[in-house]
């Protein structure tokens, strides 16, 4: 899915040399999200045979680099053997970048014009966003572009999640009665459904408690 070139910003992608093996790591259902020093202390600790990060910068070795020019497929044969269906509606999948570009304008505005009257901390929207795919030599004009697009709007969601979850922590920091997947990592800072005295007694504390994100970098 392409992006929004006019929103997409520089991104200040901080990793370090890193080798993931998916089979050793075993996602968990609940629970909060890592704070950012915690994730950035993961990264540093991971390195990849297939590239390296030289000042915020990507680096391929001349071998990876001719793999990837060999493995790479003509943008010609792509949509050659694309499905029919699959570029049937690919203008509604190209459509979602006008209310994307439009979210994350007036989302970007509120945090900026609110969040100084509420005490709330700002999230930082380079955080969320990680445009490098492009990068990648094995993929053509159009799977980089899909791969940006794609990029942008998961990064600019997570991004628009965290402001929410943020506002809902000052305005209404109240769980549910029911069980929630998935819920943003603001939500275990949140009053119990139904304790009306807790809320009475502790709703300007928690409202205000963003000492986690204050520390951040």
């Amino acid at each position: 899915m392409p992006a929004p070139f006019f929103l997409v910003l520089p991104v200040n992608f901080r990793t370090s040399h890193w080798e993931v093996n998916v089979a050793d790591h075993h996602s968990k259902e609940s629970g909060p999200l890592l704070p950012l020093p915690d994730l950035e202390k993961i990264e540093e600790e991971i390195k990849s045979q297939f590239y390296e990060l030289r000042k915020d910068k990507i680096w391929f070795s001349e071998e990876i680099k001719r793999e990837h020019r060999r493995l790479r497929t003509s943008l010609f044969r792509y949509v050659l053997q694309s499905r029919f269906f699959a570029i049937l509606t690919a203008p509604f999948i190209y459509a979602c970048m006008v209310p994307f570009a439009l979210l994350d304008l007036f989302v970007s505005v509120y945090q900026a014009v609110c969040f100084p009257v509420y005490g709330i901390p700002k999230a930082r929207r380079r955080d969320y966003m990680a445009i490098d795919r492009n990068k990648l030599r094995y993929l053509n004009a159009l799977e980089g572009l899909n791969c940006m697009y794609c990029s942008y709007a998961n990064g600019l969601l997570a991004y628009v999640v965290e402001i929410a979850g943020r506002t809902e922590q000052h305005w209404c920091p109240i769980k549910h009665a029911r069980r929630v997947h998935r819920t943003h990592d603001r939500y275990p800072h949140f009053l119990p459904y139904g304790d009306a005295s807790a809320y009475r007694e502790r709703i300007e504390k928690v409202r205000n408690d963003f000492k986690d994100l204050k520390g951040r970098k």
